[in-house]
């Protein structure tokens, strides 16, 4: 039986439990439309890679329903789930040129499966020319840069026009530059393409960010949010999601609000309106680039530490002993430089 509906993916009350009692995923409630880029983001031991098994067939469920294009494949092998992978280590065939891996995948399909041999060279010529490798055809794996078998591992996937797009940590074994290239590649492939992708990336929030339509966040097994990049960073769903998204990770204080003031020991100061209503214990959070070093107006402070990043300084801040960091960038050519030592008393203020 293969799957041969449309491209959604539901996860429906979802549980991973191991026979030595430990709980991999719990009750995953999660659905990726048709078409959509989804990337899996947590720390190690997350659930991320349970997740991406059990989908593809490679781990059994211990609850709950999967279904692909509106069909349960809770019980199904994984080649009959209309599923392509991309791995971390390419899996190419070392023997094999760039072409003949290519097709591989399709010229070995079972008989009665298999598509003509002209279907398949329109594939590869497809695959080929989506990812620019015309010129690379003749040669083996060893032959390739990184970025060029990360292609062809790609390209393999999508000639068979899978419902279904999995990938594991595929750019985790490039450097930083060839990274960067290959995100913006990635996303342009998924533009043209169109392939519901599910991405597994351990903590890159630059990949997630820049490749997801949305991003599933995940820790100790249960999600914590399913939203937009930019709904998860502006508006998270919990001190775990604002803590993990963003570098420098958010400031997060303990402390306690009373008619409109947040005190946390000798630190206090006036709450925007909006939180207002607030009363009781809580932690406050406020993102680095919304921390402001001032000269009157605001809340004395050290700078404990600098980290000069070029266009940008992270400055970490003693203010009323806790530990806030500010992100200061260069706004323009013409703004000045901000480089403050360390012991200088400066003035904190929130931007926000």
């Amino acid at each position: 039986m293969a799957i041969e509906a449309s491209r959604d993916v539901v996860f429906q009350g979802v549980t991973k439990r191991y026979d030595d009692g430990t709980l991999a995923v719990d009750a995953l409630d999660l659905t990726v439309d048709a078409g959509e880029f989804l990337v899996l983001l947590g720390p190690s031991g997350c659930g991320k890679s349970t997740t991406l098994r059990m989908l593809a067939g490679l781990e059994e469920i211990t609850e709950g329903e999967i279904r692909i294009g509106g069909a349960k494949v809770n019980d199904l092998p994984p080649g009959a789930r209309g599923l392509g992978m991309v791995f971390q280590s390419y899996a190419l065939y070392p023997h094999m040129t760039v072409a003949e891996n290519l097709s591989f995948g399709l010229r070995m399909a079972r008989r009665g499966e298999r598509l003509e041999a002209a279907e398949i060279a329109a594939r590869v010529d497809e695959a080929v020319d989506m990812l620019g490798l015309a010129t690379e055809l003749e040669k083996k794996p060893r032959d390739l840069s990184g970025g060029q078998r990360q292609r062809v591992a790609i390209g393999r996937a999508l000639v068979r026009r899978p419902k279904v797009l999995l990938m594991d940590e595929p750019l985790s074994n490039l450097d930083a530059k060839l990274r960067g290239q290959m995100r913006i590649e990635l996303r342009r492939l998924h533009e043209q393409h169109g392939t519901t992708t599910i991405y597994y990336v351990t903590h890159d929030q630059v990949e997630a960010m820049t490749l997801a339509d949305r991003i599933a966040i995940l820790d100790g097994g249960c999600l914590q949010q399913h939203a937009t990049p930019l709904t998860a960073y502006h508006r998270p769903a919990n001190a775990f999601v604002a803590s993990f998204l963003g570098t420098p990770p958010m400031n997060l204080i303990d402390g306690i609000v009373r008619d409109g003031r947040f005190v946390a020991g000798d630190l206090a100061f006036a709450l925007p309106e909006h939180l207002d209503v607030a009363d009781g214990p809580c932690t406050f959070g406020v993102r680095p680039e919304e921390v402001a070093i001032v000269d009157t107006g605001g809340i004395a402070a050290e700078v404990v530490g600098i980290e000069r990043l070029g266009g940008e300084s992270v400055y970490h801040l003693n203010v009323a002993g806790h530990s806030i960091k500010a992100l200061w960038w260069r706004q323009d050519i013409a703004s000045p430089n901000v480089d403050l030592a360390v012991d200088s008393a400066v003035v904190f203020a929130r931007l926000a």
